[in-house]
C-alpha cells in the first residue's frame, strides 16, 4: 500500500473480503449468536414497554445479562423474563431480545446493550455508556477495555455456579450495580 501511487479499488475490495471472512470465522466461533443486521435504532417510549414479558435464549451470557440487567434497571422495572430453549418459541406476546429476529437484538455493529441504549435514549449516561463499551468487548471483541478480563472471570463463575437463569441474572445484576456504580463520575 506505501508503495502503490495510483488509486484503485482492489484495496477496498481486499478490505471488505477480509471483513466477510473476520465475520464469518467469529460467527462459527459462537453459533446461536445474533448476527449483527443492517438497519437503524428506532427510539422507544418507555412508558409503552412497562410490566412486559421479555424473552431471550437461556442460558445468559454477557449481552443477554447485561440486557436484562438494564432492562430492568432502566427500561421496565416490572419486568418479567423468559429463558427460552429456541428463539423460534417465543411468544407472540414476548419482546424478544438479543437473537436473530427479536425486537431488540444486533443491528449493524451495535451488540443488543447498546441498542437497548440508543432506543430508550440511555446513550447520554457516560456510566452505561462505558457499561456499553466493557459489553460490546466481551461479546463481540473490539476496543480493548481494562475491566474486561477481570468482569468475564466473574460472570464466568457465577455462570459456573447457578444453573438456573433467574439466579444467574440476581447474581450478574449485583456485578452490574457495582460497575455501574464505579463508572459514575
Amino acid at each position: 500500500m506505501a508503495l502503490d501511487y495510483f488509486p484503485s479499488r482492489g484495496k477496498a475490495e481486499a478490505d471488505a473480503m477480509l471483513a466477510e471472512a473476520e465475520t464469518l470465522f467469529l460467527a462459527s466461533l459462537t453459533p446461536g449468536e445474533p448476527h449483527g443486521g443492517p438497519g437503524s435504532v428506532a427510539p422507544c417510549d418507555t412508558a409503552a414497554y412497562q410490566g412486559r414479558l421479555w424473552a431471550t435464549r437461556h442460558h445468559l451470557w454477557v449481552d443477554r445479562m447485561a440486557s436484562a440487567w438494564l432492562i430492568r434497571r432502566f427500561i421496565d422495572r416490572d419486568a418479567r423474563f423468559l429463558w427460552l430453549e429456541k428463539p423460534e418459541h417465543c411468544p407472540p406476546e414476548a419482546l424478544g431480545f438479543d437473537f436473530d429476529g427479536a425486537a431488540f437484538t444486533h443491528v449493524g455493529a451495535r451488540v443488543t446493550f447498546e441498542v437497548l441504549l440508543a432506543s430508550f435514549g440511555l446513550e447520554s449516561d457516560p456510566a452505561l455508556a462505558k457499561l456499553g463499551a466493557l459489553v460490546h468487548c466481551l461479546d463481540v471483541g473490539g476496543l480493548p477495555v481494562a475491566e474486561a478480563a477481570g468482569v468475564e472471570m466473574v460472570l464466568g463463575g457465577a455462570r459456573q455456579r447457578c444453573a438456573d437463569d433467574d439466579a444467574l441474572l440476581a447474581e450478574a445484576s449485583t456485578v452490574f450495580d457495582s460497575l455501574y456504580a464505579a463508572f459514575v463520575e
